[in-house]
């Protein structure tokens, strides 16, 4: 019963996965123009 309770949310996080992967070409440029942002500003802010 223990394995059959550790096999649903496995399955499930497998199938978020999935469903995130085709919109990584989108979110990952997005991403790293907020964090260039945020450090060209601390950068700027400290100096």
């Amino acid at each position: 019963m223990a394995h059959a309770d550790h096999d649903a949310p496995q399955e499930a996080t497998q199938d978020v996965v999935e469903s995130i992967v085709p919109m990584m070409p989108i979110v990952l440029p997005i991403a790293g123009g907020v964090l260039m942002f945020l450090l060209a500003f601390i950068a700027v802010f400290m100096a």
